[in-house]
C-alpha cells in the first residue's frame, strides 16, 4: 500500500452494513429458504459474512464467474461469462445474487439475465456497494448496503489486477499510477 490509498469502507461500517442487510433480507423471507448466487471472485468475501448473518436458511450457495475489467481500473465494457450455473440449479427456488459492487451494470445484468433464464420463484439482488455514478445498464438493487461516489475501490474482496482482495477495509485509489 501507499499514502495514495485511504480507507474508504472501514471493516466496521461493512460489518455493521452486512448485518443490516441480513436483518433486511430475513425480514423479506421469513419461512421460505434461498438459494444464493454469487458472482465471483469479488463478492467471496461478503457473501461468506452474509450467510453466516442470516438467520432465513440457504438451501444452497452457487457460484458464477464474470470479468469485465481484466488488469486496468475501468471496465472493459465486454462482459465475459467464465463459469455457469449447472442447467435448473435455480428453477423454481427463491434466489439472492449477492454482488460485491454494482458499477456500469453490465455484469450484474448479465448475471440477472442468465438466472432469469432458468425461472426461479423469485430473484432479488443483494449488492454490498453501488456506484451510480457509472451505471450505463439500468438495475434494480433490491438490498443495497453503501453507495459510493465514482472512485476505484480495492479490498474486502474487490481487487486491483487480482491483488489487495485480502484487505479487511474497502480502499479509494487516490491515484493510479
Amino acid at each position: 500500500m501507499n499514502d495514495q490509498w485511504v480507507v474508504y469502507i472501514s471493516k466496521e461500517k461493512i460489518a455493521q452494513t452486512v448485518q443490516a442487510l441480513a436483518a433486511e433480507i430475513d425480514r423479506d423471507y421469513v419461512g421460505r429458504s434461498l438459494v444464493v448466487v454469487t458472482v465471483l471472485k469479488g463478492a467471496f468475501i461478503f457473501v461468506a459474512d452474509l450467510i453466516r448473518a442470516l438467520k432465513t436458511p440457504v438451501d444452497r450457495v452457487e457460484l458464477l464467474r464474470l470479468s469485465s475489467y481484466g488488469a486496468g481500473t475501468e471496465s472493459s465494457g465486454e462482459v465475459r461469462v467464465l463459469v455457469e450455473l449447472p442447467p435448473g440449479a435455480v428453477t423454481n427456488q427463491h434466489v439472492l445474487l449477492v454482488e460485491d459492487i454494482v458499477d456500469s451494470g453490465r455484469s450484474t445484468t448479465v448475471a440477472l439475465n442468465l438466472l432469469k433464464a432458468q425461472q426461479p420463484a423469485s430473484i432479488k439482488l443483494c449488492s454490498l456497494l453501488s456506484k451510480p455514478e457509472r451505471r450505463v445498464v439500468p438495475v434494480d438493487i433490491d438490498y443495497c448496503g453503501i453507495t459510493i461516489e465514482d472512485k476505484f475501490v480495492i479490498g474486502y474482496g474487490l481487487d486491483w489486477d487480482e491483488r489487495y482482495r485480502d484487505l479487511p477495509d474497502i480502499y479509494a485509489i487516490e491515484s493510479v499510477e
